[in-house]
């Protein structure tokens, strides 16, 4: 792997060979998931159409950077994605590198696109980069984003310093899939993570490596334990605010949820209500303590019925600074892989090392 220190200018091109030092180019493999990226307009509405063929045609200057090819694994909007889509999609990233792709670009819709990128940096650890992108703008609108995208992710993804672990590409910057968010509704430079920014910076020149890439989880890969999306089961996430009750866990228990997801305030406290609700659930519903800020950890500070201190008690498992959609992510894929919580300390615990950043402070059990 090229040997480059972080915040380090790469000057004229990017860490694998191009077609402009006489080597042969990389092979990146293109994976379709729809998004607004493949969409077009419809009296009805707009909706993906294009293949992932008919983007890397719309934006030939991919061609300077690597050899691509393309394979569809669905058409849906990035509001609709389905755990079935995820698996299909860890599952044609691990055979186009196993049929020797030095890298994978997935195109996907930016709704749900950081909730996939986390999904597969859970369920893969390739030795190739792993580069989710989308667009805000479709192809046929005015100032589209999709060519500079897709065109940064393929730079990305021919680039061997982003082996470890899966990254978001976005507006010339590149995203550790464990901390990108969506940021905003319609901007541009909607990818963003909150607490730690990016991983590195492009150029038309060059890229700046800000920090050192890695997998955002330091467990073994969840997608060879799990036997289909039939098997992933609901995660509910469970908003705790002013005067929240403790209905919406209860209803959730009773209905038999796999697992519950409490979004909390702050460093991750909640209601009364919750709080008691939460003490009724465990142990055998399996709940993990995410927080509402954008940025920062959830840890026991605060006592009362529903601060985290009371809550940890109760066996409450929490997410560390990942947000509660990333939580129910992991929540959701850990079960079905059979992970469990062991007796003992947080290092036995399967499921709470899902939330547990490499080299990062452990979660509180």
């Amino acid at each position: 792997m090229t040997n480059t220190e972080p915040t380090t200018e790469r000057g004229a091109r990017d860490g694998k060979r191009t077609a402009t030092d006489g080597g042969a180019k990389p092979r990146v493999a293109v994976v379709a998931c729809g998004g607004t990226i493949a969409s077009e307009p419809d009296d009805g509405g707009a909706a993906p159409a294009k293949t992932g063929d008919d983007l890397v045609a719309a934006v030939p200057g991919v061609e300077r950077y690597a050899t691509v090819s393309a394979r569809e694994v669905c058409s849906q909007p990035g509001f609709d994605v389905r755990w079935r889509d995820v698996l299909a999609t860890a599952a044609a990233a691990r055979d186009a590198v196993a049929e020797g792709a030095d890298g994978v670009v997935v195109t996907h819709g930016t709704d749900t696109l950081a909730d996939t990128a986390f999904a597969l940096d859970l369920l893969t650890d390739l030795d190739a980069p792993v580069v989710v992108t989308g667009a805000q703008r479709r192809l046929d609108e005015a100032s589209s984003d999709a060519p500079a995208n897709l065109t940064l992710a393929v730079r990305a993804a021919a680039d061997d310093r982003f082996a470890p672990g899966v990254h978001v590409a976005f507006d010339d910057e590149l995203h550790a899939a464990r901390d990108a968010v969506k940021g905003h509704s319609n901007a541009l430079s909607t990818m963003a993570s909150p607490g730690t920014g990016p991983v590195a910076t492009f150029t038309r020149a060059g890229s700046r490596l800000v920090r050192e890439p890695r997998r955002g989880v330091d467990v073994d890969p969840l997608a060879d334990a799990i036997e289909g999306a039939e098997r992933v089961p609901e995660v509910p996430v469970v908003h705790s605010g002013t005067g929240v009750g403790a209905g919406a866990v209860e209803r959730a228990v009773d209905a038999g949820v796999g697992g519950l997801v409490i979004e909390g305030t702050g460093l991750g406290n909640a209601t009364a209500a919750i709080g008691d609700a939460v003490a009724d659930a465990l142990p055998e519903t399996p709940v993990v303590v995410a927080g509402r800020p954008p940025a920062g950890p959830t840890e026991p500070v605060y006592g009362t019925p529903g601060g985290a201190v009371t809550l940890a008690e109760h066996g409450a498992t929490f997410a560390g600074p990942l947000p509660a959609s990333k939580a129910r992510v992991a929540l959701a894929l850990g079960l079905a892989a059979g992970l469990d919580r062991d007796e003992g300390d947080a290092e036995g615990d399967a499921l709470a090392a899902l939330f547990r950043a490499p080299g990062g402070i452990e979660s509180p059990r």
